[in-house]
């Protein structure tokens, strides 16, 4: 089973990253970033106060498009203000998405909240945004397990990644929702854009309740993320000895984030 996490940034890297999505071979996708405006399409301007990205519309359906035969669940943490090209204004939901292969029977999805709740904003705000987690349980057949992937777009903070209070009770909420959507023997998978250092006390959270992290001090950014910092994505794995393959890939480039790939 192969299982892989990007921060997608809503599509601004769409063909590389359509191209990617289409060969890689996922049996699970993780996305973050992920941008939906019912009934749209094409490309959107996203802007709040501190950049202006250029996002495809509704990158939930394009996904779909490319990956047909995939399940996918979407989950929005909050929806704003974004203008296409004429300049017509639309509400677009940002979110989860989570693609999983047909042969794999989807037999329980969690979501929660690990931070604040659904804000549909005026204008998009540049911090203490909601952030919200997925958990998907799936019944591996060859191997007759159970298999739990959740994952979680972390708290940014324009101050940096440092541990703080709220990110200290976002890592409880996570591990609370990994306690929930899994079941006893299940091989357990958390990943995404957890906006974290290395060394922070969310990972000792996440080994209390099993989870063992498979990036430490990597670089998890790829050339079109220009500052110093360059931790934010990780992956980790209730069973390390279970992974037989994991690549944080340099290339190809299909997002400001390096995708993470793990084999099972």
């Amino acid at each position: 089973m192969r299982i892989v996490s990007v921060n997608a940034w809503g599509g601004a890297m769409f063909d590389p990253l359509a191209a990617w999505l289409g060969k890689v071979g996922a049996d699970i996708a993780c996305l973050q970033e992920v941008t939906r405006v019912p009934g749209a399409g094409g490309w959107t301007r996203f802007d709040d106060g501190e950049r202006a990205l250029p996002q495809r519309a509704n990158l939930f359906d394009d996904v779909r498009g490319l990956l047909p035969a995939q399940q996918a669940v979407f989950v929005a943490s909050d929806a704003g203000p974004v203008r296409d090209a004429s300049g017509e204004t639309h509400r677009q939901d940002f979110g989860l998405a989570t693609l999983v292969a047909e042969h794999l029977p989807v037999v329980g999805v969690h979501t929660a909240f690990v931070h604040g709740s659904f804000v549909d904003h005026h204008e998009w705000a540049i911090e203490d945004r909601p952030r919200a987690a997925v958990g998907v349980r799936v019944l591996d057949r060859a191997r007759g397990r159970g298999v739990t992937v959740v994952q979680c777009h972390g708290l940014r903070d324009p101050s940096g990644k440092q541990d703080s209070p709220a990110r200290l009770a976002q890592a409880e909420r996570l591990a609370e929702l990994v306690v929930r959507s899994r079941e006893e023997g299940d091989l357990t998978v958390v990943c995404g854009d957890l906006n974290l250092l290395p060394d922070s006390e969310t990972f000792d959270v996440l080994r209390e309740v099993g989870l063992v992290d498979l990036v430490g001090e990597s670089d998890t950014r790829t050339s079109r993320y220009r500052k110093r910092v360059r931790h934010a994505g990780y992956l980790l794995v209730s069973d390390p000895a279970a992974a037989a393959g994991f690549q944080i890939l340099a290339e190809p480039e299909v997002s400001d984030h390096r995708a993470l790939l793990l084999d099972v």
